[in-house]
């Protein structure tokens, strides 16, 4: 019986500029969004956006951009901008989850100006902006660590623009690392459902909860989902067995879905906080890893 409920949820994740924008293991958010969702009974369809292809709007239920190096940016800029500027523009407005990580990142926000050549036209999904100060200027590359939805969020920056927020929500607070610049301690930036940042590592493996508060968004945008007062029950009948006298609103929508044996996940996100000296955080993560 569940099953045959569970059998009836599907996303579709749009994966913008695949073979181009794909530094860094991004492509292990992909992975991790797919199993999650197999694990429990949730199918994920992956299509790959690349170079002139249109992004209908209405097709997807979450959107991926990864990021590359400046030259492979140029050519996406300009596709983002002229090709799928009006259907990203309209997803995010309808509030799709969208994740953007580094160069992708950059090119939601208002332009990316390079050490050399002429700035990068973005969309301005962010009101931010990011300057390459030059090669003299280090690169902000380590691990980062950042506070987010009071948990830790980690991951490995590498990136030489500095990003800055004009009245952009940042997504996190730096605890270690370098973030959007290294001067002012924000990381990444929201707007609505759409999540900027510059961590990779890949950034969704070490990072469960994250991973499953994107799916949880995509499937209460697409199912209208509420919560259940009991939480207890299996994806199936708390996504498809209700009757609207049973539902109740949800503020996390991570507690749409079965918890999953993350042991092995929350070890790994531990390590990088001792690794950063960050102890507490630590100890909290190993909390949540005998909990799973």
């Amino acid at each position: 019986m569940h099953g045959r409920n569970e059998a009836r949820l599907t996303l579709t994740l749009g994966h913008l500029y695949p073979d181009q924008l794909n530094l860094y293991g991004d492509r292990g958010n992909i992975l991790t969004l797919k199993r999650r969702c197999e694990l429990r009974g949730i199918e994920l369809r992956v299509v790959g956006l690349g170079i002139g292809d249109a992004l209908a709007p209405d097709e997807y239920d979450l959107l991926f951009i990864g990021g590359g190096q400046d030259k492979e940016q140029a050519p996406v800029a300009q596709d983002l901008f002229e090709t799928k500027g009006i259907g990203l523009w309209a997803a995010i407005e309808d509030d799709m989850p969208v994740l953007a990580v580094c160069g992708g990142y950059q090119l939601l926000a208002h332009y990316y100006r390079p050490a050399e050549g002429p700035d990068m036209k973005g969309l301005g999904v962010f009101d931010a902006w990011t300057v390459h100060k030059g090669p003299r200027t280090p690169r902000c590359i380590g691990d980062v660590v950042i506070s987010w939805n009071g948990m830790t969020v980690v991951g490995f920056e590498n990136h030489g623009g500095r990003t800055y927020l004009g009245t952009a929500r940042p997504l996190g607070k730096v605890l270690k690392g370098h973030g959007n610049n290294a001067e002012d301690g924000t990381e990444g930036a929201v707007y609505r459902n759409a999540y900027g940042t510059y961590l990779h590592g890949s950034l969704l493996p070490k990072n469960p909860h994250f991973a499953d508060y994107l799916i949880g968004l995509a499937l209460q945008r697409k199912y209208g989902l509420r919560r259940l007062t009991s939480l207890s029950m299996p994806p199936g009948e708390i996504l498809n067995g209700s009757t609207p006298a049973q539902l109740t609103p949800v503020d996390d929508p991570t507690t749409l879905l079965r918890p999953l044996d993350d042991r092995l996940e929350w070890q790994a996100h531990a390590a990088i906080l001792e690794r950063l000296g960050l102890y507490e955080e630590a100890a909290a993560a190993l909390r949540r890893a005998e909990a799973a």
